[in-house]
């Protein structure tokens, strides 16, 4: 396990990169490199920054360095029985948290435990002013205004280079029960919206038009009472299957041609697209893969309350839903904030940005 602060270095880079109107592209394991808009720029490797600050188990608190792999705070934190709430996938052995938060990149625990984003209580980022600017704590904390370090979580990289990023951790569960239930689409968001309402210890819920796939965290007995409860039948090798609809390994995510990511409310009815869809996060998150044209899958998904990303596909499409005017110039005045110049990656996230 690598141990290195390298922030001296970073810094430097963005003083040369102003000084001489360079963009620059900020790389980590670039297992995510799939995600978001073509970014033009000189390569900021930040792999080089890496390692664990500090880690708190009695806390719940743990602090590391951008380059640092999943992987490797996965192991620590596995050692204290404690784990990343938010489940984030991987998508390869050099992931690194730094990305991870970037991309605000969270697994099917997510409606439960919440997104990566909730979990970061602190960071530490060079902006484009070549500063090194600290943000929240170790600690939760609630206070007025709005949490700037939760800012890094979805920019992108646009907003600067992560440096250090603090999050709470939770206790893993005592134990896991997934059940399977043949079941249409429409009968799976029926069923799931009703056990949501009840006192049961859901962590994961996905379905397509056939079964619906239940995942359950708590005491052996909380457990049983469940499965007497809701019935279904019990999957055998369910740390797997979790693992492989998180880290994108089943036939479904396998398949060439575009993929499209479609956010709705988890209770909005079935769309009318034409493709193939699977949902997970209980019907909150939407897979759809389908050739139709952007225009027509915007329109529908944004009708009904959501948005759609190109997740996977054409390169000359907008990978992000298109903001309205206001929001924009939201997105706008941040980057003006926090990098003036525009050298962060830039068009990333944003075209425009």
């Amino acid at each position: 396990m690598r141990n290195s602060d390298n922030s001296d270095y970073l810094l430097q880079q963005v003083r040369d990169s102003i000084a001489e109107v360079v963009p620059l592209r900020i790389c980590g394991g670039n297992t995510k490199l799939f995600y978001g808009n073509k970014s033009e720029g000189k390569v900021l490797d930040v792999n080089s920054h890496t390692g664990i600050v500090s880690y708190e188990p009695t806390e719940l608190v743990i602090t590391a360095r951008a380059g640092t792999s999943i992987k490797e705070i996965n192991a620590a934190l596995a050692e204290q029985n404690q784990m990343l709430a938010f489940e984030p996938p991987s998508f390869g052995e050099k992931a690194t948290i730094g990305g991870t938060i970037a991309c605000n990149f969270s697994g099917p625990r997510r409606p439960y435990a919440g997104a990566a984003r909730d979990f970061v209580l602190g960071s530490k980022i060079i902006n484009g002013k070549a500063e090194i600017l600290g943000f929240g704590g170790q600690v939760m904390k609630n206070v007025a205004g709005y949490d700037v370090s939760r800012l890094m979580a979805g920019a992108m990289g646009t907003l600067g280079i992560i440096l250090d990023v603090s999050l709470k951790v939770l206790p893993k569960s005592d134990a896991e029960l997934t059940l399977v239930f043949q079941s249409a689409v429409e009968d799976s968001l029926h069923n799931i919206h009703q056990w949501q309402r009840l006192p049961l210890p859901i962590s994961a819920c996905c379905f397509d038009d056939k079964s619906l796939t239940l995942r359950l965290s708590g005491t052996h007995e909380t457990l049983s009472q469940a499965k007497h409860r809701l019935g279904g039948d019990e999957l055998a090798d369910a740390d797997k299957y979790w693992g492989d609809i998180n880290e994108q390994q089943t036939d479904f995510f396998k398949q060439a041609g575009n993929l499209w990511r479609v956010s709705l409310a988890s209770n909005a009815p079935v769309l009318d697209l034409a493709g193939e869809w699977f949902y997970d996060w209980g019907g909150a998150q939407r897979w759809l893969r389908t050739e139709l044209p952007e225009n027509v899958i915007r329109t529908k998904v944004e009708r009904a309350g959501g948005h759609a990303t190109l997740y996977r596909g054409d390169a000359d499409t907008e990978t992000f839903h298109p903001l309205p005017a206001g929001l924009m110039k939201v997105h706008q005045k941040l980057k003006q904030a926090f990098d003036p110049y525009g050298i962060f990656n830039r068009g990333r996230l944003y075209r425009d940005i």
